[in-house]
Parts: C-alpha cells; structure tokens; sequence
C-alpha cells in the first residue's frame, strides 16, 4: 500500500507514472511520425499528379497505398509504426473524421456561387436525367445486382441497394472544381453548368446516404424508428436550406455577435461544430450537417467570412484533407481487399450508365455532338464525394473490404479519365460547348480561358 509512512512505495508508483508517461510519449511520437509521412507523402505525389495533369486527390490516396500493406508496409520498420498507431486509433480517426467534415463544409460553402438563371433549365435536363435515370436504374436493377461480397456486417438489403445506386449516379464537387481550376476554365459557362448539376444531385444523393447509414444494422426494420429516422433527416435537411441559413446570415451580421467581428475563423468553425452536435444529437450523418453548415455560412450577395473561409481552406488542405484521402489509401486492401471481377463489372456497368445517361439529358437540353461527351465524361467522374461515399459506407458497415476498394478505384479513375479527356479537348483547340447558345460574357470567358490553356 503507498503512502506516506512508505517512501519506496511512493518511489514505485512515481517511477511506474514516469514509466507510463514515457510510454505515452512514444506512442504520441510513432503518432506524430505516421501523421508526418501521411502528409509529406501526400503533399509530395499530389504535387507529382498536378505535374502529370492528373487530379491532386489521386496523389493523396496513391500515398496511403503506399505506406499500406501492399507497399512499404511489407517492410517490417513501417509495418510496425502502421500497427503501433492503431493503439491511438482515436487521434487518427479524429484526423480522418475532421479532414472529411472540413472537406464537406467547404464543399457547402460553395454551392451559392453555382447557380444562375441562364443554365436553369439545362442543369435541369441534366439532373432530373443524367442524374435520376442511373440512381432509378440502380434502386429498380440493385435486387438483381447485390451478393454477398458486397455486403458489410451491418448491411442489409435497403441499404447496400441505395449505396449502390447512389455509386451509379454520384459525380464529384471536389474533384471537378480542381480540375477546372488548373485548366483555367473555372469561369467558362461549361463548368457552371457541371458544378450545378454536381451540386444538385449531391444534395439529393447525401439524403439517399443518410437514409442508408439510418437502416445499417437493422436486420429486422421498425417502422416507427424508420420512420423518425427519416423524418428527422428530411426535416434537418429541408431546414438547413432554407430557414436556418437565413437565421445564421442574421446572426453573422448581428452587433450582439462579438466573435464573428473579433474571431470570424472560430465563428465559421463553430458553426461548423454547431450542426455537427444537433446533427449527432438527431441521429443524421455528420457529412451530411457539415455540407450544410457551409452552405449556411455564405451570403448569396456578398461573402461574409471570405477571408475566414479562405484561411480554414488553407489549413484544411495543406493538412486535413490530404491526410484525409491519405487515410482513405491505407485502408485500402491490395492484397486480400481486391476482386477484380466486381471492380470492371462495376467500373464498366456505371459508367455506361452514367455516360448514356448524360448523353441523353444533354440532348433533351439542346446540346449536340461533341457536347454531349464532353458533359457526359466530366460528370462520370465520381472523385471526392464517391471516395467519401465509400468511406461512410464502409465506417458504417453496410459494405465489404472489396466493396470499399472497387468504389475508391472507380472515384480515382472516372477522375482521371475526365482531368486527362478535358485537357485533350482543350489542347486540340475543341470548344467544350459549341452547339448550345452562350451569353457574350461567357464566350468571352471561354475563349480566353481556352487560349491560356
């Protein structure tokens, strides 16, 4: 027994709390050096991919492949420091879990500048079509679809139906958005109309999403719970884009609010967290309120916090993010994780789909020719909200190991296919839209956009 009367005792426990804490001190630093290689390695092949003209996010995902099993984790000095970082598992999935809500936040911060009158009418051929056609033709065909390597331990027919349907039709915000910024078509009505059709199918298929992580784990479904469950998404979804923004926009610009004057970068975060908590408390996906929560911060006529946002941005990218999709590599499986077959038959099926489909929408829209594929081939690219469909997916146990990587791999390459196909588009000099009418400030925009590149 230790105390007073018992000096060696007293020295036995100070030296076991000493022990302890030098413990804690190197597992925090195995912690510090696998988030170091994380980054670094990410920054690095990023880099290396933006050279190569290919889209950042699959230089941050090719660097957790490898540090992964399949690589350098075959070496006995990084196998060990991946295993020793499970014991702080925690701290990682904080990381991973704020890398995907600053991506999503951001992400919603966006959506106001994406919508004009002039595109109206054809970003609604291209969602109701291109969008709708696959995401129905992927809840009608999913019964026949389905087997058992798809399925996770929590999943249950609903839910792998509706993930895999909203793997058909999803197309990528993130992804796209960078890739129309390093080919300096950004501004060009082109991208308007892509970064409208993304968006607005986005916000369709996360409470598709949510709907699904509700039902995971519920062999048996109970009605009244089912019903709550949805309810209270639908609810929290229907209010975060309409009501509770203009409440948010009201207190931003309130006298009263001294922390959106004095600390404008805590304030975004903290409404930030703000939806996460009453999201957790409702039981709706975290992804889910994050996205929403950006799109509250943002004024549609002018942009509070722009400099806030700007600075979070810079944060959330330099670290967050990439360690994020970094994340998303190592827990990819190579080696036992992969089934060829699944990954072409998904790969090949959902771009047919998806591609058709556009094509379609994009003549219902009045477009033509070689229009209709650049539209339909941007679209198809699923890059970061697929990648982030396969991760809540899987870290709600509706898929498979097999099923995570065949959704990763198809996100990585649709988004290639569509970063290399624009950039071949514009090195031949070919309009990205020719045949549909365009306003003289667009054209203008496009034009020059196409002689810098």
């Amino acid at each position: 027994m230790s105390d007073a009367r018992n000096p060696k005792a007293n020295q036995g426990d100070c030296a076991a709390s000493y022990a302890s804490a030098a413990m804690s001190e190197s597992s925090l630093s195995s912690l510090l050096l696998i988030l170091l290689l994380l980054v670094g390695f990410a920054q690095l092949l990023g880099y290396l991919f933006v050279k190569l003209r290919q889209p950042k996010v699959v230089g941050e995902i090719a660097a957790g492949i490898l540090l992964g099993p399949a690589l350098l984790g075959r070496f006995p000095f990084f196998s060990h420091l991946v295993e020793s970082t499970r014991h702080q598992g925690n701290i990682l999935d904080f990381v991973y879990w704020m890398g995907l809500l600053l991506l999503m936040f951001l992400s919603g911060a966006e959506t106001q500048q994406l919508f004009t009158r002039e595109e109206r009418r054809e970003v609604g051929w291209l969602v109701i079509v291109g969008t709708g056609l696959p995401f129905a033709l992927g809840l009608v065909l999913g019964p026949w679809l389905i087997r058992p390597a798809l399925a996770g331990p929590n999943a249950n027919r609903i839910s792998l139906i509706i993930i895999l349907a909203v793997g058909v039709a999803v197309t990528s915000v993130p992804v796209v958005s960078k890739i129309f910024a390093d080919l300096k078509i950004l501004h060009t009505r082109f991208a308007r109309l892509i970064l409208g059709v993304a968006v607005l199918e986005d916000i369709v298929l996360w409470l598709a999403l949510a709907v699904a992580t509700t039902t995971a784990g519920k062999a048996a479904l109970d009605p009244k719970a089912m019903s709550y469950h949805l309810l209270a998404t639908v609810a929290f979804f229907v209010l975060g884009l309409t009501i509770v923004p203009r409440i948010v926009k009201r207190i931003n610009k309130a006298r009263f609010n001294v922390v959106a004057k004095n600390s404008p970068v805590g304030y975004a975060i903290a409404v930030l967290l703000a939806y996460c908590a009453v999201a957790g408390a409702l039981k709706v996906s975290l992804v889910f309120a994050a996205f929403l929560a950006g799109f509250a911060v943002v004024h549609k006529k002018r942009r509070l916090f722009a400099d806030a946002l700007d600075a979070i941005g810079k944060v959330a990218f330099a670290f967050f993010i990439p360690v994020y999709f970094a994340i998303v590599g190592l827990k990819l499986d190579l080696v036992r994780g992969v089934s060829l077959w699944m990954m072409v038959a998904f790969l090949v099926g959902t771009c047919v789909v998806k591609i058709l489909s556009v094509s379609l929408a994009g003549r219902f829209a009045g477009f033509r020719g070689l229009d209709l594929l650049n539209l339909a081939i941007t679209t198809n690219a699923r890059g970061g909200p697929g990648i982030v469909l396969a991760s809540v997916a899987f870290d709600a146990g509706i898929i498979s190991p097999k099923f995570y990587t065949t959704l990763v791999v198809a996100a990585v390459i649709t988004s290639q296919i569509a970063g290399a196909w624009l950039e071949y588009v514009l090195r031949r000099g070919w309009p990205l839209l020719s045949s549909a009418p365009v306003t003289p400030k667009a054209a203008t925009d496009e034009a020059s956009d196409l002689q810098a590149a």
